[in-house]
This record gives structure tokens, sequence and C-alpha cells, in this order.
């Protein structure tokens, strides 16, 4: 099989996958949108956006057991690839619990940074208070998405996200819709999915080798503690990676809410349209993750760079046509998202910048998955240092006369930086192939 059949072989099932996150976000903001007031859709995507701050910041949970298992995979070392499952998702329950227990300090210090207003706080309280209710869930689900992307089990990773955002979509209507429930309903819909996904995701890694998975778990080696000190080392750059990304968009998000509630929500509103084009575009850079994971794993290089070179065309080619269907529909979508004729007129202002976005933003989403499967934590954490306090606070500082065309220019030229930096790593790591000796 050629590796462009092989890339979409693994990519259609992610793309499909991907776009179903970003779905769910356009029926929260279509029930949330058509009520009688803006402001619950202001307090969810608050809400919102500090839970993807906080349970992102473990986003490593993701990236480094695609990275790691992919590795695994393509190295035949099927003994290490479980145990890269298992020890993950021992973190990720244990970094739940912990969250969890602390929910009575980490949610009002989170609101009160997001900038809630006084108008927005109820809302957006009763929200994270049921939403922090799926922190291990969710942690665990991270793990099981990355091991069935590393171990090129894309189309059970299609499945389990489906499925959980089915549940989600119908639990938001029945609730808010059906029940008359507000910014709690689409909460506690989030919830009782999470935990649906962790569950049925587990079987779908274990249930048809659940002997050999309780053979690897009784092994004295996969309970050591400075294997799981390794795991967390070699995470620890992707965190702090992940914690920058994560407090850029935050810091948009609040400096949108700055500038009003029509203006929050029409953010709002537009961020749906950035997760669609992220989560389309992830759907190759996940393939790239695998397919550079398996090279390196086999240690070939050649295979390496036809990966990443075949990932790039396809990137690009996805990239403009989610730019065309911005430009072209962009306004229906903003109009089916929301009846509040404020909200929509603020929103078409500043749909330029969705158009412009996916050009801009390809190749960031393109490298990071290329260094996902290469385990090149540090590169994507100094990307990031640069990116964000070289380019984005300096262009966001210069703008600020310009109001939200500012924050998006910000947002578009940071996307872009990401790119540029992390090609100059590449260009730098494929030099010579001694680097593969060292995964």
């Amino acid at each position: 099989m050629s590796l462009h059949r092989r890339l979409w072989a693994l990519a259609w099932p992610l793309i499909l996958s991907n776009i179903t996150v970003p779905l769910l976000g356009l029926v929260d903001t279509a029930v949330l949108g058509h009520l009688d007031s803006p402001l619950y859709l202001g307090a969810v995507a608050l809400g919102a956006n500090l839970f993807t701050f906080i349970f992102w910041a473990f986003g490593f949970l993701r990236m480094g057991t695609t990275g790691l298992s992919a590795q695994a995979w393509g190295a035949g070392d099927d003994d290490r690839l479980y145990r890269t499952l298992i020890q993950a998702c021992v973190i990720g329950l244990g970094i739940g619990l912990l969250l969890f227990a602390n929910q009575w300090w980490i949610l009002p210090v989170g609101l009160k940074l997001m900038q809630t207003s006084a108008e927005l706080w109820p809302q957006a309280e009763v929200y994270a208070g049921i939403r922090i209710y799926s922190a291990p869930a969710i942690l665990i689900q991270y793990a099981i998405t990355g091991w069935l992307i590393g171990n090129q089990k894309t189309r059970a990773a299609l499945f389990l996200a489906v499925s959980t955002n089915i549940v989600n979509i119908v639990l938001d209507l029945f609730l808010v819709m059906g029940l008359g429930m507000r910014a709690d309903g689409v909460a506690l819909a989030t919830t009782v999915a999470e935990y649906y996904s962790a569950i049925v995701g587990l079987w779908l890694c274990c249930g048809n080798r659940y002997g050999y998975v309780m053979q690897i778990m009784t092994a004295p080696e996969l309970w050591r503690l400075d294997a799981f000190i390794r795991l967390l080392k070699f995470n620890a750059d992707l965190f702090l990676r992940t914690i920058l990304l994560l407090f850029t968009f935050a810091f948009f998000v609040a400096q949108g809410a700055q500038l009003g509630t029509d203006i929050l929500a029409a953010n709002a509103v537009l961020l749906t349209f950035l997760m669609l084009t992220s989560n389309a575009l992830d759907g190759f850079a996940n393939g790239a993750e695998a397919l550079c994971g398996e090279a390196v794993g086999k240690g070939r290089l050649d295979q390496f760079k036809d990966a990443v070179r075949i990932s790039g065309i396809w990137s690009l080619i996805t990239a403009g046509t989610v730019s065309i269907c911005f430009w072209l529909f962009g306004d229906w979508i903003i109009n089916l998202l929301t009846d509040i004729e404020s909200v929509r007129e603020r929103a078409l202002t500043y749909i330029v910048w969705m158009i412009a976005l996916p050009l801009v933003g390809v190749w960031s989403y393109l490298y990071d998955g290329i260094f996902v499967g290469a385990t090149k934590a540090k590169e994507m954490r100094n990307t990031i240092v640069l990116s964000v306090f070289f380019v984005f606070f300096p262009c966001w500082w210069l703008t600020q006369s310009f109001q939200n065309h500012g924050l998006w220019f910000s947002m578009t030229t940071f996307l872009g930086a990401r790119g540029l930096i992390q090609w100059c790593y590449y260009r730098h790591i494929t030099r010579h192939q001694r680097w593969l000796k060292a995964n």
C-alpha cells in the first residue's frame, strides 16, 4: 500500500472523529444561542474555556501516549505498547482525582482569572461545579485516544468519538430543550458522555486481549516507581507547552470578555470556526503522528521524511478547502448558530479572520503531529515559548487600539509563527540520522 493510501486510511477516520468535536460545540452554541439571553452562551463559553485549560493542561497524556505507543508499534514491542497504555491511564486517573479533590479552590480561582463578570458568574459557576466531576474520565480518555492513534486503530477512535458525541448531543437537546435546563444541562450532558467514553474506550483497547493485559498489569516492572518517573519526565516539556498554549487561548477569551458581552458571545461563535479548522487539520496531523512514530520505531529516516512530505500535501489541500468553505458559507453558519442580532453582526464583522486562519495555521498543526510522533517534546516546548512571548503578546500590545480585530490578528500571527519555528527545528533534526537512535 502506498504511503498516500496509508495516510488516508489513518486520516479519514480521524478527520471524521475530530469533526464531531466542534459539531458538539455547534450544538451547544446553537441550543444556547437561541435562548432569550446571551448570558447563557457567554457563561458556557467561559466555563468551557476554563475546563479546556484545566484538562488540556494534561494533554500530554494524549500526545505522549501517541508518540510512545507509535514507536512501540513500529518496533513490534507489544509489552511496551500495553505498558504505555496502562501507565498513562493510571497517571490520568490519579491527576483526575486530585483535580476533583481540589475543586474547592480551583474553580473559583479559575473563574476569577477568566475575568468572569458579575452577570455571568452564577451560570458559569453552576456549569463548572458539574463539569469537574468528569475529570478522572476525561484524562483516562486522553490516554486511550492517544494509544488508539499510535496503535493505528483509527477506526476504533472514530467509533469512540462519534458514539460519545452522539450521547452528548442527545443529552444536550433533552436536558436543555426538553427539560428547560440552561448551562447546568450542557455541563451534565458532557459529564455523562465523558464517563461513557472512558468505559467504552477501555473495552476497545483491551476487550479481546483481557488475559494478556492482566498479565502485563501484574508484572512488577509495570509498577516500578522509576518507570512512572521516566514517563512523567518525558511529558514535562509537553505539559509546559500545553500550559502556555492554553493560557494564550484563555487570555484571548478573557480579553474578548473585556470588550463586552456581545463581543464575548461573537468570539464564542467564531472560536467554533477555529475548532472546525483545527480538528479538520488535526486529522492529517494525527495520521502523521502514527506514521512518523512508526518510522522512528523502525529507525527509518527516509520513511519519516516521506510521511512528513505526504502529510504536508494533504494538510495544505484541506486548509485551502476549509478557507473556501468559510468564505462561501460563513454568513450562513453564523446565522445558523445564533439568532441574537447583535451577536450576529459582531461575528460577521470578523469573519475575514476565519478565512485566513486555516492557510496561516496549517503548518503549526502539521508539525505538532510530526514532533509528537518523533517524541520531540523539547522542540515543541521551545516553539510555544518563542511564539507566545515574542510574537503573540507583542502583537496584542501593539494592536490594542484595534480592539477585537487586534485580538484576531495576534492569534493569526501566533499560529503562523509556530509553523515557521517548527519548520526550522524540523530542518535541524533531519540533517542526520543519529537522532533516531536517541529515541
